[in-house]
């Protein structure tokens, strides 16, 4: 072949390749864009299933973390109504240990004891117990003439409205002697007094107190126990009311409390012995409830009537309560209603619409000369007739 003819040919090679050239490097960015597309794929599916499978596993975690909550909720509901039932069938073992007591002493306790069925015995609201003592009859009288009920409407008080009222006494010291034929005979007149296994005496009212509580709990399964002298004016339908408002917390103790000064001279009205116990002269008492009225619940009354033996008296019975409590989860209530005084106070709080608990004179320690003074206290102080009937507990 000649040169001529090589030069030609490569002439047209070259030509060609030119030509050539822009396809085959279009056709290598294709080829380059679907085999870069083949190796992506496949580790965004793997990417999105392995986030689908890690959602999945906290789904079946959350689940799992909400029943094993549930489930410890449950336990916990289940512990604590546990808890309440033992604690209940605990207080009716002490309630009933204490009626087997009061039984097998020979105490001289009222017909009320007959009432005492530990299988089908009713639920009450409120059991008022009016310290009373055997010099006290026209005290006691005035107080049945003012806020008290008496005969067939203190049988409906119990059965419609689930409130006892009774006077407190226990016996003389040489029982069976004259004091207690009559206040026997009283008794049977208006059925309105519970008997005590207690010698009575101005310095035992501590223990009086203690055996009230033991005694009440034993006889009545009511939601509150009130202690109230039998020179206070009473509406009974504001102490309902105001005692139900508490009625679902435990351990309460609802009155007036103060802290007054521990009294070391001896010659004091309320002296006490004890005094050395609260510190240094001049000090002042732990608070606590007044005397005149206060009241506890149910769960307080039980404790009291199981470790009253081993309950510690102070000279002052107020101060002695309050101190069972000291050491125990107890809810203190101060309620200024249950101390209020005797008119023109006490009219002027009905009048604005905030009716009392209680009335009485802190100068006297309850109403001066109640006998003479207490139905003017009710006529201008008391919530009306139609209260104690009308109030829904």
């Amino acid at each position: 072949m000649s040169l001529k003819s090589r030069g030609a040919d490569s002439t047209s090679k070259s030509v060609l390749s030119r030509k050539l050239t822009p396809f085959l490097c279009i056709g290598c960015f294709l080829a380059g864009m679907l085999f870069t597309d083949r190796m992506w794929a496949v580790p965004e599916a793997k990417v999105t299933r392995r986030r689908m499978g890690i959602e999945d596993e906290r789904n079946v975690e959350k689940k799992e973390s909400k029943e094993i909550l549930g489930g410890v909720s449950r336990r916990q509901d289940a512990i604590q109504t546990l808890d309440k039932t033992i604690s209940n069938l605990e207080m009716e073992l002490a309630a009933a240990r204490a009626a087997q007591d009061l039984i097998l002493s020979g105490s001289p306790i009222s017909g009320d004891l007959g009432i005492y069925e530990p299988d089908r015995k009713r639920k009450y609201l409120m059991v008022i117990g009016i310290n009373t003592a055997f010099s006290s009859r026209k005290r006691r009288d005035s107080v049945r003439a003012s806020w008290m009920p008496q005969g067939d409407k203190l049988k409906k008080l119990e059965k419609e409205k689930g409130i006892v009222i009774r006077f407190v006494i226990g016996h003389s010291a040489s029982s069976g002697g004259i004091l207690d034929r009559t206040i026997e005979a009283e008794d049977k007149k208006h059925g309105d007094l519970l008997r005590l296994d207690h010698v009575e005496g101005y310095l035992e009212l501590s223990g009086k107190t203690k055996k009230y509580f033991a005694t009440a709990v034993a006889l009545w399964d009511a939601e509150f126990y009130v202690k109230v002298d039998d020179d206070v004016h009473v509406n009974i339908a504001t102490l309902g009311s105001t005692l139900v408002r508490h009625r679902l917390k435990p351990r309460v103790y609802i009155g007036c409390m103060k802290s007054g000064p521990v009294l070391a001279h001896k010659g004091a009205r309320y002296h006490e012995p004890e005094y050395w116990k609260f510190g240094a002269d001049g000090n002042k008492y732990f608070r606590h409830a007044t005397g005149q009225l206060y009241a506890i619940s149910k769960d307080l009354a039980t404790y009291i009537s199981i470790n009253q033996h081993a309950l510690h008296k102070y000279a002052n019975e107020d101060v002695s309560v309050g101190s069972w409590f000291i050491g125990l989860d107890v809810k203190h209530i101060d309620d200024r209603r249950l101390c209020c005084g005797t008119p023109p106070d006490c009219e002027w709080k009905a009048q604005a619409g905030k009716i009392c608990v209680a009335s009485f004179d802190w100068s006297c320690s309850g109403i001066c000369k109640s006998t003479e003074k207490i139905k003017e206290v009710h006529r201008r102080c008391g919530e009306g007739d139609n209260a104690l009937w009308s109030t829904v507990f």
